[in-house]
């Protein structure tokens, strides 16, 4: 019996594929399940239109990625934090703030897409990593001044 998965299974396939299987495997475990259904030719069809849909949306987050990227590339963020005056800073400059200095500037990131290898701890230039979808990232230039 031929049959659509619906979730990936390292024997038999990948979510979308269609797999033949033993007909009591299909009707007594996988259907049952919800991990798979019968590849009729509706299920086929809907299969293949989801899956154009899927690809429209993905480009869809992936220009708009690309459009941020562009942004963040010409932008030079400054962040200002409290600092001695020997440049050491009395707390650091974690993603979370850098991510919110970018709001204040009228970019969404999300903290987790921002790479710092180690929290920031002295007034200066840094370049930072962002990882903005599957396959597009931009370095950003944060500047970091003492307050006041």
């Amino acid at each position: 019996m031929k049959v659509i998965l619906k979730k990936d299974i390292v024997t038999l396939g990948d979510a979308g594929e269609v797999v033949e299987v033993k007909n009591g495997y299909a009707n007594n475990f996988l259907i049952p399940q919800g991990i798979a259904l019968r590849a009729t030719e509706g299920a086929l069809k809907a299969r293949d239109t989801e899956r154009k849909q899927q690809a429209k949306k993905i480009e869809q987050q992936r220009i708009a990625a690309r459009e941020t990227a562009d942004k963040l590339q010409q932008l030079n963020l400054k962040v200002s934090a409290k600092a001695g005056d020997s440049g050491k800073l009395f707390g650091t400059v974690t993603s979370g703030d850098i991510a919110e200095a970018l709001k204040n500037e009228g970019v969404a990131v999300d903290r987790r897409k921002i790479s710092l290898e180690a929290p920031i701890k002295a007034l200066g230039n840094y370049e930072v990593g962002v990882k903005l979808f599957m396959d597009v990232s931009a370095t950003l230039k944060v500047t970091v001044e003492a307050q006041g």
